[in-house]
């Protein structure tokens, strides 16, 4: 039993370093931001989209045990694989990894005045290799040796923030105005996504620390939620802590864009000089993130596009030169083409993701026809 804890521990802070990445360190800075006073209303909506609704699709993966395969192809063979294309691009080389190297060089270029982002965007890429070439130890490195690192960096901020505090100033926007802004800008974590195909490395963690007599689906689920509460605690503690120490000083950092937030934040409440942890808690928490991107890319090259005939190391190559030539349009260029998409996607993997739960719980079968209507739901939505 004592070997299940610690698995489900371990499991439970890998969880938070893999979901924790550029996204969850500026949206709910700059959600702070706009919602001021509000932003209880405002956080309380991110935390639907960006911590309920990931670990949902989490549980969803474990009750097909990690098979993202079997999970889409409920919607159809064809339609399935197309969605699952589509989804490991946006979380790997074409979105989040390249927008957590583009992060990583909007905080640290005011320490770094010599550094171009194409030089910035090619060390991270070797850092990354480094520490995905071998596989097997990813799970170790993530949950004993940098989580506890980032959690303590972000602590620090969030509460040196939050004791310098004179109060949030008014809100311009109404209390339902910030919940949509809050429930809309969950969507552009990406966790949903990563959560797809992160459970597959997840799940074999978990299975590793359960005895193979006691290794049932029911005490996998029952393990799998318990790290999830784990995780799922830790994200929500940052993301409150983070968006109302922004929203505290929100009237210092008027006119900040959002990649540069957390750099703006670390000066105006540690001083210049300790500025430099800002970089240190952005680069741990994309650097984390961009690892478990990285294998999980490399590993869908390997397997499913090459048929295991393509070698995973020169996976891992072509995956990592994708993500540098599109993390050098920086943070905002990468962000342009990410956000129409997510808004019209997300809804629908919500949708088939209940749905999954029902059909495995319950046995309901239907799941087309839900899927497709709310995604043209979305689709109308946008362009109206």
């Amino acid at each position: 039993m004592s070997l299940i804890k610690s698995a489900t521990v371990a499991t439970g802070l890998a969880m938070f370093s893999m979901f924790f990445g550029a996204g969850n360190v500026v949206f709910p800075l700059a959600l702070g931001q706009i919602a001021k006073d509000q932003n209880f209303y405002a956080i309380l909506g991110m935390l639907i989209t960006a911590v309920g609704v990931p670990f949902t699709g989490l549980i969803a993966m474990t009750l097909y045990d990690g098979n993202y395969e079997q999970f889409f192809q409920r919607i159809g063979k064809i339609p399935g694989f197309i969605v699952s294309l589509i989804i490991i691009g946006l979380i790997g080389s074409f979105g989040a990894l390249p927008r957590c190297i583009a992060l990583s060089y909007s905080t640290a270029k005011i320490f770094l005045p010599m550094v171009s982002l194409p030089i910035f965007s090619a060390i991270s890429c070797l850092i990354i290799w480094l520490f995905t070439v071998k596989r097997n130890s990813i799970i170790d490195t993530l949950g004993y040796i940098l989580t506890p690192l980032l959690i303590g960096s972000l602590a620090f901020i969030i509460i040196k923030g939050l004791l310098l505090s004179e109060g949030a100033p008014p809100a311009e926007h109404s209390e339902a105005a910030v919940f949509l802004k809050g429930l809309k800008d969950g969507y552009l974590t990406m966790d949903l996504l990563g959560a797809f195909f992160f459970s597959s490395v997840i799940i074999n963690c978990l299975k590793n620390g359960i005895k193979t007599k006691e290794r049932t689906p029911h005490q996998l689920v029952m393990t799998t939620l318990k790290a999830s509460c784990i995780g799922a605690f830790l994200l929500s503690v940052t993301y409150i802590g983070f968006s109302y120490v922004s929203s505290a000083h929100s009237l210092a950092l008027e006119g900040i864009s959002s990649d540069e937030l957390i750099t703006s934040i670390a000066v105006h409440i540690l001083g210049p000089n300790a500025a430099i942890i800002a970089c240190s808690v952005v680069s741990l928490a994309c650097l984390t993130t961009a690892i478990a991107l990285a294998a999980v890319f490399a590993e869908f090259i390997h397997k499913d596009l090459g048929g295991n005939k393509i070698n995973y190391k020169f996976s891992l190559f072509i995956t990592l030169v994708i993500a540098f030539f599109v993390s050098i349009l920086n943070f905002n260029g990468i962000a342009a083409f990410l956000v129409p998409i997510l808004q019209i996607c997300y809804p629908a993997l919500i949708v088939l993701s209940l749905f999954n739960i029902l059909h495995k719980l319950y046995g309901i079968k239907m799941v087309k026809i839900p899927v497709l209507a709310t995604f043209l739901l979305s689709l109308w939505n946008h362009f109206s």
